[in-house]
């Protein structure tokens, strides 16, 4: 009995060891997924701004269109009357054609919908039959972009897929920059 109590107190904890089946051994936690981007690439990252900032190399207000594919800037002169939107690349930086002739902004403020086509006006280096450049003399769209109760939407084709993004309300304007365009 004596000999049979020995055995079981030697190969119970030897047992316990080798019967370790249900519990994966301990693992080091796994970081968690932050908005830290810890990365190399050709742009900065930032809060709500999805790293492009919140103004074009024409100093005007970026609009995303597909979830980073595109980007629009909207510019506008208060001394000539002109808005211009500028098609841009998924950076925010180089220009981006369409063969769409013309661009349209739906604006609503104080509960009127308006709506605004900005005409194709190519830029110089655009290829033919398409552009990166609209424009629309209007006073009247550059008074309801300023206005920061403003809603505008802008909406364009780009090789037949439709796109539309957000304008921000009350968003920067040209005054006289010194900039080549």
């Amino acid at each position: 009995m004596l000999r049979s109590i020995k055995l079981t107190v030697v190969a119970l904890p030897l047992l316990a060891v080798g019967c370790e089946t249900g519990a994966p051994p301990p693992q080091a936690e796994k970081p968690r997924a932050t908005d830290s981007h810890d990365h190399d690439h050709d742009h900065d990252h930032g809060k709500g701004d999805h790293g492009h900032g919140s103004e074009g190399p024409h100093h005007g207000a970026l609009v995303e269109l597909g979830g980073d594919e595109y980007h629009a800037e909207v510019v506008h002169d208060d001394a000539s009357g002109a808005v211009t939107v500028y098609l841009l690349d998924g950076s925010a930086k180089k220009a981006a054609v369409t063969e769409a002739q013309a661009v349209t902004l739906n604006v609503k403020l104080d509960g009127k919908p308006q709506q605004f086509q900005l005409a194709a006006e190519p830029d110089m280096g655009d290829p033919a039959g398409k552009s990166s450049r609209f424009v629309l003399k209007s006073p009247e769209l550059i008074k309801a972009l300023d206005d920061k109760g403003a809603e505008a939407t802008l909406s364009l084709t780009v090789g037949g897929t439709p796109f539309s993004g957000k304008v921000p309300a009350g968003h920067p304007h040209d005054h006289d920059h010194d900039h080549d365009h």
